[in-house]
């Protein structure tokens, strides 16, 4: 049996909980893991298209659309369609008041409310479906913006398939604007700038040799240790950017040596994932984990770190995303701040993950974080949100677009 063509879109007549519903749920139950989104994606091109106020445009599995109603200024409203893999929860479901798979702190907090349970249910679909709602009922007269949607592939995974990234380099045009909102999980609240993050292998060498006569050889995953001990010494720092706190952190993600069971390994890979404030340049991040001129870039493959935490070590390069400081000092980032505080009393904080916020900082773009969702539940087994969350975002987006 082949595959059932998804479709997109809501009843004329419904009400704007129930149109976010709907859409949230089709789009729940399309399954879009990193590499996946294909169906997706051309759900949501048809589903744009569809819509004539706005001009449509497709890289890859990233959909584009955009109003050209002749407003002042253009705002961004970005998400990405993709997903990080399923871990017993898919297909989604709607959990009713009492269902024990709610989590305690949301049922405390959303009392009687619908939960929906699933993958990508806090990361990122519920701001995807807002995004698509307002796609759809933000004509000409409803805006005091122009408006440019994006829905885009390969968050999820290393920087060099990221759709927006292909689009910014290859239809820098389709992405022109003077602010933007990235729908990450937010809490509905702005989340400014982001952390950087770099991460390499550290790599010992050793000579092979059979355990029995381990004198003939040297040991990589002994050698090991020491990479540890300096991962173990190293001690985090939270750094304040325009006031706004980020938290760093350096850690050992996998690791990898051996070649058998009596076999003497001539080679250990500690896998390292450095995430930094964005006081910090890509460069300069670099320099404080290999040196300034140890060479490794992605792509090159082994180089000596010359100074920093892993000198003296192999280092292979393995994937980098520059950090992008707050940006709250612009005018529209500052007024939509002072909307959200008073929707939902919260200031702006940190944002302590890699968001594509970074990716328009680079183009000149002023961008903050906001979307449905507690990041805390990000890529978590049991991803869920309440519903009311879509309609607070949705409260938050219509009125400031508005205005």
């Amino acid at each position: 049996m082949g595959r059932m063509t998804i479709e997109l879109g809501f009843d004329a007549n419904a009400s704007r909980n129930e149109a976010l519903n709907a859409l949230l749920e089709q789009i729940m139950n399309e399954y879009s893991v990193s590499d996946s989104e294909g169906p997706l994606a051309d759900a949501v091109e048809r589903y744009l298209n569809a819509l004539p106020h706005l001009t449509v445009h497709r890289h890859g599995d990233t959909v584009v659309a955009s109003t050209e109603y002749g407003k002042p200024q253009r705002v961004l409203l970005a998400g990405h369609i993709d997903t990080v893999p399923v871990i017993d929860n898919f297909p989604p479901r709607w959990l009713q008041p009492g269902d024990p798979l709610i989590r305690a702190e949301i049922a405390e907090n959303n009392s009687g409310e619908r939960v929906l349970w699933g993958r990508g249910a806090t990361d990122m679909k519920p701001s995807d479906a807002v995004m698509l709602y307002l796609a759809a009922t933000l004509t000409e007269d409803a805006t005091n913006y122009d408006l440019t949607y994006i829905f885009y592939d390969h968050e999820e995974v290393e920087a060099s398939k990221n759709g927006l990234r292909k689009v910014v380099e290859t239809h820098p045009d389709w992405v022109r604007g003077d602010f933007a909102i990235i729908g990450e999980p937010t809490s509905c609240g702005i989340e400014g700038g982001c952390n950087g993050t770099i991460r390499f292998d550290v790599i010992c060498h050793g000579v092979a040799a059979h355990s029995a006569r381990a004198w003939m050889g040297s040991n990589a995953i002994h050698k090991a240790a020491e990479v540890l001990n300096r991962l173990n010494a190293y001690e985090p720092a939270t750094v304040n950017v325009d006031g706004l706190d980020y938290r760093e952190g350096l850690n050992a993600t996998l690791i990898n040596g051996g070649k058998g069971t009596n076999v003497i390994p001539d080679e250990c890979r500690i896998h390292v994932n450095y995430r930094f404030a964005p006081d910090k340049t890509l460069a300069e991040a670099k320099a404080l984990m290999i040196g300034a001129d140890a060479g490794a870039e992605l792509g090159n493959g082994e180089h000596t770190a010359t100074a920093g935490v892993f000198e003296g070590f192999g280092i292979e390069m393995k994937d980098e995303s520059p950090s992008a400081r707050p940006g709250m000092d612009t005018p529209l980032a500052q007024s939509l701040a002072a909307l959200v505080r008073e929707r939902t009393g919260r200031d702006p904080l940190a944002k302590l993950g890699w968001t594509d916020v970074a990716r328009f900082s680079q183009l000149g773009i002023p961008a903050v974080n906001l979307g449905a969702g507690d990041p805390l539940l990000a890529h978590k087994h049991d991803e869920q949100i309440p519903e009311s969350q879509l309609t607070t975002l949705a409260d938050i987006l219509e009125e400031w677009l508005r205005r």
